[in-house]
């Protein structure tokens, strides 16, 4: 039987334009001789709704969709095994549960909930899902399919060390002996997912001895990126059909096919990690831009490799045509940093417009001066310097009608080295998951062809030029060993004392280290949406009270 694996990019509550989607794609599957269409988790409704799940109306849209869907695919040749959320049984704890249905000759053939609801990092399913109770194969053209949804097949206990639940949906579905796994996903992006997908689905393709295909979404949604990379596997785990990386893609696979190809590593581990974080940023950025109704946006160009490699990014994602890229020099700023600002732009090409601060600064200071009276100037003047830019991002921003991109990084974000209302003002955190020694690589990987990113910017000190001769090592660690101690304390939970004994540093530079972490929630959680690319991001999947004892 032909099998098409169908990966779209949803947003979350467009129905209409969510069926149009899926639709086309099971005509172009129908097309090709497709007896089966496979769609990915919730894709009606778009992964993630949160809490419009506790909307009747929501629900109930939702169930009119399917019946849209049913109607619309009644006279295609393939089948199609979509995901959508549906009202709860009457008595329900809770309001709904995460399906699976399956539509043929306008006939819904099966409807299966999701049975293990994940309950870690950004997911909070057993907040809104009835689980299943059970689980059924199904006949379908002379194969028998076992459905299952996302974490369903995440819970093999032969592959993971530790395990979340009790029970196997995978295993338990073994023993009414299917042909066929199939499972409907959407698993975000991060660092090593798509191989670990692919190990995990492998290892059940060769320990049953049964192709397994598996849909996921793609596209960004809020702070999560979905990279696709579908896949069918034949029974001995090799790969014999695959979607494309972080686009939308309808892949036509003969599931009788008895092996096929290794699964594609590169060699060099680090470039493909570089490339796929790269990847994923232009696409989570185009999608958080597009699906909040905007189509362009503005970087503050400061002349530092972060909003270089954020102005990279908005390019790539929105075209040149559609970024503004905005210099706003103080007393402080070089004359190196606005020249550097002024050559990248002309390299990627996007409007510049230059507005200095100097005069406004001053007006601020005459203006506290009465209430100031005998303070000497210190942190209060340098973050007023960071405000005024802020203020007059949002001005363009409203004028305009384009997003502000925010150009922090995970270690400035982390030790509170970025000042509320000011350089911390806008709608996305593009690169607020990546560590300073990461925003360096993905911009040498910018420059792999040809230098967007002007030398000069990529091998100066870091500065926030707020005062003479500032430098970001005057109130931080080295970035070589500041971002080692974050990766171990904000994304793996690993304690002072650990992270001295695994890697050397001096104790009183990792409890510096953390202090400043633990001191900064409040500005994080006033910080805008970070895209998501490594296992602990900030935002809903870290989640830490503001009110707090610090704990090393």
């Amino acid at each position: 039987m032909k099998v098409a694996i169908a990966q779209i990019d949803p947003t979350v509550g467009d129905f209409t334009g969510n069926l149009s989607k899926i639709v086309t794609a099971s005509r172009r599957a129908a097309d090709s001789g497709a007896r089966l269409t496979i769609f990915s988790e919730l894709s009606i409704c778009g992964y993630w709704p949160a809490d419009l799940l506790d909307k009747p109306v929501f629900l109930k849209r939702c169930a009119t969709a399917l019946e849209e869907l049913r109607q619309a695919t009644a006279s295609l040749s393939t089948a199609v095994l979509v995901g959508v959320a549906l009202p709860a049984p009457a008595g329900a704890c809770k309001p709904a549960v995460n399906a699976a249905v399956l539509l043929d000759k306008g006939k819904i053939l099966l409807e299966q909930h999701k049975m293990l609801l994940p309950f870690y990092d950004v997911f909070d399913e057993q907040r809104y899902f009835c689980p299943a109770r059970s689980q059924h194969v199904i006949d379908f053209e002379g194969e028998r399919l076992a459905v299952t949804i996302c974490e369903d097949a995440w819970n093999d206990k032969y592959f993971w060390p530790h395990r979340f639940y009790d029970v196997d949906p995978v295993e338990d579905l073994m023993r009414q002996k299917p042909t066929i796994l199939i499972n409907i996903s959407a698993s975000p992006f991060w660092h090593g997912k798509r191989q670990t997908r692919y190990r995990m689905l492998a290892a059940i393709a060769q320990r049953h001895k049964i192709p397994v295909f598996i849909s996921n979404q793609v596209g960004g949604n809020d702070s999560l990126i979905f990279d696709g990379s579908s896949f069918g596997l034949a029974p001995d785990g090799t790969v014999i059909g695959a979607a494309a990386s972080f686009a939308e893609d309808v892949v036509t696979i003969e599931s009788q096919t008895v092996t096929g190809q290794a699964f594609e590593e590169e060699e060099n581990g680090d470039e493909q990690e570089t490339s796929e974080a790269y990847r994923a940023l232009v696409l989570g950025t185009r999608d958080y831009v597009y699906k909040t109704g905007f189509r362009k946006a503005i970087v503050g160009l400061s002349g530092g490799i972060d909003s270089a490699l954020v102005a990279s990014i908005a390019v790539d994602a929105l075209g040149p045509e559609n970024v503004i890229g905005l210099g706003m020099p103080s007393q402080y700023s070089s004359g190196g940093s606005v020249d550097d600002s002024r050559k990248l732009a002309q390299n990627l090409g996007i409007r510049f417009e230059i507005l200095p601060i100097a005069p406004l600064f001053q007006e601020f200071v005459r203006t506290l001066d009465p209430v100031f009276a005998g303070k000497q100037p210190d942190i209060t003047e340098e973050n007023l310097q960071s405000r005024i830019r802020g203020t007059l991002l949002m001005a363009l921003s409203n004028k305009f009608g384009s997003l502000v991109l925010t150009t922090g990084n995970k270690s400035e974000m982390s030790v509170g080295y970025c000042t509320l209302y000011g350089d911390m003002v806008g709608a996305l955190a593009v690169i607020g998951d990546l560590v300073k020694t990461r925003v360096y690589a993905l911009s040498r990987w910018v420059n792999r062809d040809r230098g967007i990113i002007p030398e000069a910017i990529l091998t100066k000190a870091p500065s926030a030029e707020l005062r003479p001769d500032q430098k970001d090592t005057d109130s931080l660690p080295p970035y070589e060993v500041l971002d080692p101690i974050l990766e171990a304390y904000v994304e793996r939970y690993e304690g002072s004392a650990q992270i001295v004994a695994e890697y050397g540093f001096p104790v009183g530079t990792v409890e510096q280290v953390v202090h400043l972490v633990e001191r900064t929630e409040y500005k994080r959680q006033q910080a805008a949406p970070v895209l998501k690319v490594t296992p602990k991001a900030f935002g809903m999947g870290r989640r830490f009270p503001i009110a707090a004892r610090a704990q090393v």
